[in-house]
């Protein structure tokens, strides 16, 4: 029975909070979009929707995500997360704050909470104040996102310009005092005419204790963090999947990475570093018509390595302002993912089955392209990146990862997961 429904606005950010709720208990199905009335999502305690919504107009996320809802509830759910990134990923317009209202209007409900925190990937929240690490949002490098650039760390100023809706905050001393305090604390917003509270969050301690509190929320917002405390409020167990190895369909390996992060570009130069065939993506070469994916996938068929490959757009924030500058930052970014879903597709008929995928917007344009609907979750890489096995389509083994999430050597030692 689905007792949680998802919508997250990415497909790694699903794939992140899927883990985290198979991680702590839950049987979990991911989709690739609003699941299709044929998919069997009845065994299922949680089912997690991911949408391509961060960047799209805010009337379109806002639609996606009410067909989402829609189906969710009507599948039973009667409890809806909305998952966006950990590092508050939006611009002034959104798509955070109109997809909260939108999901309140749907359930009835009037009071829900935002809390991207994620202490085990560097994200914490105090005095309303998004950290990265030991610095504040707006000092990070998330300041510099080709798309959402984020140049204010306070939450509830943030969600403020986005929502018509009152947004308040709940702090760390609340937090700190456990279940039974922030559903006061919570009991007093809402009586002060808060419709959002912004609440901090600094450890997983404090992750679970807003689990448990806002368990009777009919809609609940948040990073997958606050997802942590969710099955055991359900009365589940959480179950060690770190370690574990996952069957996957024989075939050879390689790497996509469409995201320019900080993290993506750490793995691509670890990547090299340890010798991996790889081939760099020149998007004003793609924008001039000197480079496209079939000569990338001829580059390919000439690779007799049994390494994995890399393919690879990732560049640093001065060459990427060069790039954006002359086509748009929209513009550059769809060019690229496009190439690489155009890429993807070819990938199964030349053998290869285990992909991993960097960036969430080229994640959703390459599961998009490979037509896969559903995902099984599998054992986790890094702190919100699983393994995980499609349930349609081509059997494939794929790894999904925010650009900003991993350790400099997930692509040289994801592979060791996978048997």
């Amino acid at each position: 029975m689905v007792r949680l429904g998802c919508i997250a606005d990415d497909l790694t950010g699903a794939t992140d909070l899927a883990l985290m709720l198979a991680r702590e208990g839950m049987n979990v199905v991911q989709t690739a979009g609003v699941p299709d009335r044929e998919l069997d999502i009845s065994e299922a305690d949680a089912v997690v929707v991911a949408l391509k919504s961060r960047t799209i107009p805010a009337a379109a996320a806002v639609a996606l995500a009410v067909r989402a809802a829609e189906a969710l509830t009507g599948a039973g759910a009667r409890h809806l997360f909305f998952k966006y990134c950990s590092t508050f990923d939006s611009t002034d317009d959104g798509n955070i704050g109109p997809v909260i209202e939108a999901l309140l209007d749907v359930t009835g409900s009037d009071f829900t909470l935002a809390c991207p925190a994620f202490p085990a990937n560097g994200r914490t929240v105090y005095r309303g104040h998004l950290f990265v690490g030991d610095v504040l949002l707006s000092d990070s490098s998330m300041k510099d996102h080709p798309l959402t650039p984020m140049r204010d760390s306070n939450l509830v100023r943030v969600l403020g310009r986005q929502t018509r809706m009152s947004v308040g905050l709940v702090g760390y001393e609340a937090v700190a005092a456990g279940p039974e305090a922030l559903k006061a604390a919570f009991a007093d917003a809402r009586a002060a005419g808060h419709r959002i509270v912004v609440v901090d969050a600094i450890t997983d301690a404090h992750l679970r204790a807003i689990g448990a509190a806002a368990h009777d929320l009919a809609v609940i917002t948040g990073g997958s963090g606050v997802a942590m405390g969710l099955p055991g409020a359900f009365g589940l167990a959480p179950h060690e999947r770190t370690g574990q190895r996952m069957a996957a369909p024989t075939g050879r390996c390689a790497i996509l990475a469409g995201s320019c992060s900080a993290a993506t570009r750490g793995q691509v130069a670890a990547a090299l570093a340890a010798g991996f065939p790889a081939f760099k993506i020149d998007p004003l070469a793609l924008s001039a018509g000197r480079l496209s994916a079939a000569d990338i996938l001829d580059w390919i068929a000439r690779q007799s390595d049994a390494r994995p490959l890399l393919v690879y757009s990732s560049a640093d924030p001065d060459d990427l302002r060069r790039v954006q500058e002359k086509l748009g930052p929209a513009a550059a970014g769809e060019l690229v993912e496009q190439c690489l879903a155009d890429v993807a597709r070819a990938l199964p008929g030349r053998g290869f089955t285990r992909l991993i995928v960097a960036g969430g917007e080229t994640s959703g344009a390459v599961v998009a392209a490979l037509g896969v609907e559903a995902l099984r979750i599998g054992p986790e890489i890094a702190p919100g990146v699983p393994w995980t096995r499609s349930l349609s389509g081509t059997d494939l083994a794929l790894a999904l990862k925010s650009g900003n999430f991993g350790s400099p050597d997930l692509f040289v030692k994801a592979w060791d997961l996978l048997q």
